[in-house]
C-alpha cells in the first residue's frame, strides 16, 4: 500500500462510520458501482473480441471513464468530509497533511 493510502488516526475517529474511512457508510453503493464498471470492462473486452466497430467501442470506453470519474469524485467528497474534517479538528499539521494528500488526489484526477 502506498504512503498516500495508509490509514491514520484522522480517518478512524468518527464513531458514525464504525471507526473506518469515510466511504464505509456507503460501501455497498461503491461496491455495486464498481461491479457495474467491472461488467463494462468485460463488455469492452467482448466487443474487441467480436471486432465491433471502433466508434462503438470508444463510446463504451467513454461511458466507463465517466463511471470511474463519478466514483472517484464521490470518494473524494467522502474523504474531504470525513478524513480532512477530522484532521482539521486535530490541528494544523494533521490538517495540512490531509489537505496536501487531497490536492495530490485531485491533481491525479484532473490529469487523467
Amino acid at each position: 500500500m502506498s504512503e498516500e493510502h495508509t490509514a491514520d488516526s484522522s480517518c478512524h475517529e468518527d464513531a458514525t462510520t464504525g471507526g473506518h474511512h469515510g466511504y464505509i457508510g456507503n460501501q455497498a453503493g461503491y461496491l455495486r458501482r464498481l461491479k457495474l464498471i467491472e461488467g463494462q470492462a468485460r463488455g469492452l473486452q467482448r466487443m474487441v473480441e467480436e471486432e465491433v466497430y471502433c466508434i462503438d467501442i470508444l463510446t463504451q470506453v467513454s461511458a466507463m471513464t465517466k463511471a470511474l470519474e463519478s466514483v472517484s469524485l464521490a470518494l473524494l467528497s467522502d474523504h474531504m468530509s470525513h478524513c480532512v474534517v477530522s484532521a482539521a479538528r486535530e490541528g494544523d499539521e494533521a490538517a495540512d497533511e490531509k489537505i496536501a494528500e487531497a490536492m495530490k488526489a485531485i491533481t491525479r484526477l484532473v490529469k487523467s
